[in-house]
């Protein structure tokens, strides 16, 4: 398995003695297993260079997983733990029809009088989740959005992310130097937020997971343990959905 793993980690096929040191196998033990591996078509060995790659089966492997894969599924156990370790409120948010949607809201040990609720749709660029689908996703499907929640586009002469701009690229900024978005009191008056994207294995952003709570107990600080919460749990939901990087950037 560790054989496996380690291919599967590089970007380049690998030479016998690179699996040995990745794995932590010696070559002699090694070889027989990549031998069976190779039978199974799980790996494959140019014959060029020697080197091993991974093969079709375990290319079929992954293609099945992926198909098998349900963002939701994978995101509210860990949206559960986020809840139940720090304390706060969290929300999981897809990206629906009309923008942000709230798909599942995990109350706070204390009460958080918030009027969030499964089907609340959240305003793009004046959340902590909005934020987070703006800053990764094309900023087509960001006006696209914001036409439907303004009314009918065919009329309007001007792209609707013009006067937005700027807040479109401080929510960039944002995701990029910090890992989340953040709310400090507003929308919601007296209430903080992190939010942050989770995002499958071709970069599009499959949920935003938010932690938020009462501002005397919840610092606004980027460097707060529940910025940090949010970070990783949104990295670990990413992970599971394909997304190797270790922290969700732009």
């Amino acid at each position: 398995g560790r054989l496996l793993l380690a291919l599967a980690a590089s970007q380049t096929p690998l030479t016998l003695r690179d699996l040995s040191s990745r794995s932590g196998l010696p070559a002699s033990r090694a070889h027989p297993y990549l031998v069976s591996f190779g039978k199974l078509g799980l790996i494959e060995q140019e014959s060029e260079t020697g080197r091993y790659a991974l093969g079709p089966a375990a290319l079929q492997l992954g293609l099945t997983c992926l198909h098998q894969l349900d963002p939701v599924r994978v995101a509210l156990p860990i949206a559960q733990q986020l809840a139940a370790s720090t304390g706060h409120a969290v929300a999981v948010a897809i990206w629906g029809n009309f923008g942000p949607t709230i798909i599942r809201m995990i109350e706070a040990r204390e009460p958080l009088h918030v009027s969030m609720r499964a089907g609340t749709v959240m305003s793009i660029l004046g959340t902590a989740t909005g934020r987070a689908f703006a800053a990764v996703l094309p900023a087509e499907r960001i006006e696209k959005a914001m036409a439907v929640a303004l009314g009918d586009p065919e009329d309007r002469k001007a792209p609707l992310l013009k006067p937005k701009a700027k807040e479109l690229r401080e929510a960039v900024a944002e995701l990029r130097d910090h890992g989340v978005t953040r709310a400090e009191g507003k929308p919601i008056p007296g209430v903080n937020a992190f939010s942050a994207p989770a995002l499958d294995h071709e970069r599009n952003p499959a949920v935003v997971i938010t932690a938020l709570g009462h501002q005397d107990g919840f610092s606004a600080d980027w460097n707060s343990t529940a910025a940090q919460a949010v970070r990783d749990a949104a990295a670990e939901i990413s992970g599971r959905l394909g997304w190797p990087a270790a922290r969700v950037r732009s």
